[in-house]
């Protein structure tokens, strides 16, 4: 019963929409995954059980009265057992990411933030949908700089601080050492204006890739958490009308190959690193502008297969939820929207020429899936 608790209290149903954050933002800037970006996932995963456990908390009077079946309110876990929970798994997360470099801890550390604020304090103002918001993206800004990180080059010994938040003046990515002229100490936010995600060369996504990806993550999670707001009681058309519009323009934006990508990358097998990190870059000539052979079609079939089901997974519920707005159709159009999260990283991840992780991804769904049967998501 005690195991049952925590499973609830932890929602581990959803945790399994987490993984493909740092996945996509690793793809989106141009870099395979490693073990820095197996940091990323850890650190993420700690992070986002500390919201849940602290989420429980700070709502165990509204609990009590709405969903007294919850496990604090219920008697089956202590208040302050799920407050010490939290504490624990944020010190966890913050300190895997230390593991992966200054620069992944500096977005760490305003993912933690954002998260306790938002549980805090703004979960129940206008601002809470954005702070949820601001929470996934970061999160995928936290694979980007891990990435890469924590093993570098031919001999695995470290070659510097790896992906660092480099100012830049023009839309072009910064290019040089990260240990060279120019090179940032990792200071700074990792989402503001003119942040880049570079380390020695840098890649061919660059900020580019990876802010524009968080960007369309964010925004699903603004529209499912706009949603939310509404599960306990329903009664709201226009939240799930309004998330269903956004699910349609994220899907639109996700099934066109990331500018800049053709001929970069194609697939994960099509980089070549040479020892240096460096990424292949193709011979120009006019072949570029010949049609394209059936193999490098591939991967838009694949984008197109794994926007789809997004599309699947989050518009149905929402429509449902649109023409009947009752609370057990509202949490269902919640539920898919948390779980269209794993087809959209995928997507993400395809959408950057990382085929291989996008289809990884999507090997999470049928888990989170079953689980979700067994214990709900929100």
């Amino acid at each position: 019963m005690t195991a049952r608790a925590w499973a609830e209290l932890l929602r581990v149903s959803a945790l399994f929409t987490v993984p493909g954050d740092a996945l996509a933002g690793a793809a989106a800037s141009g870099r395979r995954p490693d073990r820095g970006t197996v940091l990323a996932v850890g650190a993420s995963l700690c992070l986002y059980e500390a919201g849940m456990a602290l989420n429980d908390w700070a709502d165990r009077d509204e609990d009590a009265i709405d969903r007294p079946h919850r496990p604090i309110p219920s008697g089956r876990i202590a208040p302050g057992a799920a407050l010490a929970a939290a504490g624990a798994l944020t010190a966890a997360g913050l300190g895997l990411a230390a593991r992966a470099g200054r620069p992944a801890l500096a977005v760490a550390t305003g993912l933690a933030a954002t998260v306790w604020a938002y549980d805090l304090r703004l979960k129940h103002t206008p601002a809470g949908p954005a702070a949820m918001a601001a929470a996934r993206g970061l999160d995928l800004l936290l694979g980007a700089a891990a990435t890469g990180v924590a093993a570098g080059g031919a001999t695995g010994r470290a070659t510097g601080p790896g992906p660092v938040l480099v100012p830049v003046k023009g839309p072009a990515p910064v290019r040089g050492p990260a240990s060279g002229r120019g090179a940032a100490s990792g200071r700074g936010s990792a989402s503001g204006p003119g942040a880049a995600l570079g380390s020695g060369p840098a890649p061919t996504g660059g900020v580019r890739g990876v802010l524009p990806a968080a960007v369309l993550l964010g925004a699903h999670t603004y529209a499912v958490t706009a949603v939310s707001r509404h599960e306990a009681h329903g009664g709201s058309t226009a939240a799930p009308l309004a998330a269903l519009g956004a699910v349609a323009a994220l899907g639109a934006a996700a099934v066109h190959e990331q500018r800049g990508r053709r001929g970069d990358r194609g697939t994960d097998a099509h980089r070549d690193l040479g020892g240096r990190g460096e990424p292949h870059r193709p011979n120009p000539g006019p072949t570029h502008d010949a049609p394209e052979p059936l193999a490098a079609t591939a991967p838009g079939l694949v984008r197109t297969a794994l926007t789809g089901s997004y599309l699947r997974t989050a518009a149905v519920p929402l429509l449902h939820a649109a023409l009947n707005p009752s609370p057990p159709l509202t949490q269902r159009a919640v539920g898919g929207g948390i779980r269209a999260m794993i087809p959209l990283q995928a997507a993400l991840a395809a959408r950057a020429g990382a085929v291989g992780t996008g289809l990884a991804v999507m090997a999470l769904v049928p888990i989170a899936r079953a689980l979700s049967r067994k214990v709900s998501p929100t």
